[in-house]
């Protein structure tokens, strides 16, 4: 089903941005209107705006599992019996990993065990959250609001992940394309023009040297650069293995210019949404707690929800004990001290995630709006150096010639 990239106003006035898939593009301007959204544009997306879903390994995304809630929600409200409705889902998700679990979800309800002790069997395809939400329900016989805020939080992790995702890997690929491009260029097209110019014994401009030199540095080793470049990522895959090298990539990601702030911003969102969500299921803070920090990717804030775990059992308000991690911004602690101090820390956790999805749509829309002009001006400088290394000796065989007349 093809996505679209829209803007629209909320029903609190404030214009958003975001993606929705839907058969046509009137199909998704009625949901967007089903919603409350007045919608001011709509359009396809494009190269640098699609969402990014890269399955690792076959592991289910989050828009599988929100994929996933969504069809369990449509078929149990149908009055379809549980097993019947994993059986179905079982044979019609795409997702192999994931049809397998389902599959043996199935076989374990069938001889007794609960959906939640089924899914806790699953535990590498289901994390421990949702087999928190899904024994929540199953004990307020609700099973299917259970799935539907599933879903909501699949999906808002979904677009989050992929904002995120499409700031970080665009900047890789289209370095590892001029890298190639580089390589291509220097081996041989350079190559051919400038063995030209030397036969002819003229005397070339210094530009035109510099990049016979690095042509001829390609030309010798081009196969230590590319060799260089594979233990450079196999070697940071290995090593962010590691603690110390989450620790070391953790930092980095925290502190970058630019993509620092999606990552605090991105963080934010995920905590808060989790811990919302785990709340309203009845789990107490701590047990909340420890659950949203194996959902953090960024081990910084991993360690830091452990901290601030151990500060809430000594007896500090959470608020106060994310202030003193250092990792929080000012605005998560002064809500989430509202929220406190209102008996509602659930609403207000959840209105600072939707804050943070917010924003981080909204810094992974400018970034990308910087960074085609920024790629272009970048491969420009590139074509123009070659260009010149190229033109300049001709420019002076010219000028030699004319004077030789």
């Amino acid at each position: 089903m093809p996505a679209f990239s829209y803007t629209a106003i909320n029903v609190t006035g404030k214009p958003i941005h975001g993606s929705i898939e839907a058969a046509t593009m009137e199909m998704a301007k009625l949901s967007l209107r089903g919603v409350g959204y007045t919608v001011v544009e709509i359009k396809r997306p494009g190269l640098l705006e699609r969402d990014i879903n890269i399955p690792i390994f076959g592991k289910p995304s989050s828009k599988d599992m929100a994929v996933f809630c969504r069809q369990f929600v449509s078929i149990l409200r149908a009055g379809v019996p549980l097993a019947s409705v994993l059986s179905m889902l079982g044979q019609q998700t795409e997702n192999k990993r994931l049809a397998a679990a389902i599959r043996e979800i199935q076989a374990d309800v069938e001889k007794g065990e609960t959906l939640a002790g089924a899914m806790r069997r699953q535990g590498k395809i289901f994390p421990p959250m949702m087999s928190n939400m899904v024994a929540a329900g199953e004990d307020s016989g609700n099973l299917e609001d259970s799935f539907r805020q599933m879903e909501t939080y699949f999906d808002k992790a979904r677009r989050t992940k992929g904002a995120v995702g499409k700031a970080m890997i665009y900047p890789c690929i289209l370095l590892v394309v001029m890298i190639a491009v580089l390589i291509v260029m220097m081996t041989k097209i350079i190559p051919s023009f400038l063995e030209t110019f030397t036969q002819m014994d003229v005397e070339l401009p210094f530009l035109t040297q510099c990049v016979m030199a690095v042509s001829d540095w390609f030309v010798a080793w081009w196969w230590l650069l590319v060799g260089t470049l594979v233990a450079l990522v196999v070697g940071g895959i290995m090593f962010n293995r590691t603690s110390r090298g989450r620790h070391f990539f953790g930092l980095i990601a925290r502190k970058a210019p630019v993509f620092g702030r999606l990552t605090v911003r991105s963080a934010c969102a995920t905590m808060t949404r989790t811990l919302s969500l785990l709340l309203g299921s009845g789990l107490t803070l701590l047990e909340s707690l420890d659950l949203t920090a194996g959902n953090m990717t960024n081990i910084w804030f991993e360690d830091a929800l452990h901290t601030v775990s151990g500060l809430i059992s000594q007896g500090w308000p959470l608020a106060v004990s994310l202030r003193d991690t250092g990792m929080f911004p000012a605005m998560v602690i002064n809500l989430v001290s509202v929220g406190e101090e209102a008996g509602d820390l659930q609403g207000s956790l959840s209105k600072v995630a939707d804050y943070y999805d917010e924003e981080v749509q909204e810094a992974t829309d400018r970034l990308l709006a910087l960074m085609e002009p920024a790629v272009i001006l970048l491969m420009a400088v590139f074509v123009v150096i070659i260009v010149l290394s190229i033109f300049l000796p001709m420019l002076s065989m010219t000028h030699a010639y004319d004077q030789y007349l």
